[in-house]
């Protein structure tokens, strides 16, 4: 199923995507959805971010190309961050840059939803906690990372995590493309079989350190190519079998 959470002429609604109609889910998508029997095409709605997590794990240095080129070692475990929820926003919204970073990089990822309450997952068990699979666009103020010693700040601001443009919930996330344009040249070129650790070993992980609830997400880290976007400019991940969420970019 293609979840996708909608804006329609009255309020905002779960909906299941088929072709280009969206079917209004009851209540929410988790368990086992049903439907209320109102529809819209979807040139009629404006697709928002498909989820708003509790917590948002992000993965850093999962893929070792990236980490060589940011000069940055593998880590042995899953190296996890925060990005607060208030940093959600939809396909299509702006990245917001602040006045305080020279340098605010794109990071395209494939991030994994959570569909249930979990805690000490085992890896060959983690497919039957994840409602389905999205992109996202973990954004990042490089120079106060850097400077800042820690990561807060630099994945915190508002608009930092774009989401979208749907959940699919029958989808193989093994050996998918993902590819991030900027302005319609290709910078991120990757696939998720490069991961150092997988999605199985990412959920045992988290789980093991805090209770994941329904909606939550783990963003599974990016490919090398990562890079710096400027006001102005276009922003556009690609997830082979899911899509592509693109975001314009503009001075905060």
């Amino acid at each position: 199923m293609r979840i996708a959470r909608i804006a329609h002429p009255e309020g905002v609604a779960f909906v299941a995507v088929h072709g280009e109609e969206a079917a209004e889910i009851a209540e929410h998508p988790f368990g086992s959805p049903t439907f209320t029997g109102r529809k819209w095409p979807l040139a009629d709605v404006r697709l928002l971010a498909p989820i708003l997590p509790t917590k948002i794990l992000g993965i850093g240095r999962n893929y070792a190309e990236h980490a060589k080129e940011l000069g940055n070692e593998v880590p042995e475990n899953p190296l996890m961050f925060f990005k607060p929820n208030t940093s959600v926003v939809g396909p299509n919204a702006e990245i917001k840059l602040p006045a305080t970073s020279e340098r605010v990089d794109f990071e395209g990822e494939l991030a994994v939803v959570i569909g249930q309450p979990c805690r000490d997952v085992p890896a060959a068990r983690a497919k039957s906690v994840i409602l389905g699979y999205t992109i996202a666009n973990d954004v990042t103020a490089r120079d106060l990372q850097k400077s800042d010693g820690q990561w807060t700040r630099a994945k915190g601001y508002d608009s930092f995590c774009p989401l979208g443009p749907w959940i699919e919930t029958e989808f193989d996330p093994s050996d998918v493309g993902i590819r991030t344009e900027l302005d319609g040249e290709l910078k991120q070129d990757g696939r998720t079989s490069l991961m150092l650790h997988d999605i199985g070993s990412l959920v045992e992980y988290v789980s093991s350190v805090m209770t994941l609830l329904p909606g939550d997400l783990i963003l599974t880290g990016t490919p090398a190519g990562v890079g710096p976007m400027k006001a102005g400019q276009t922003v556009s991940v690609t997830v082979d079998g899911l899509g592509t969420l693109t975001n314009p970019v503009a001075n905060r």
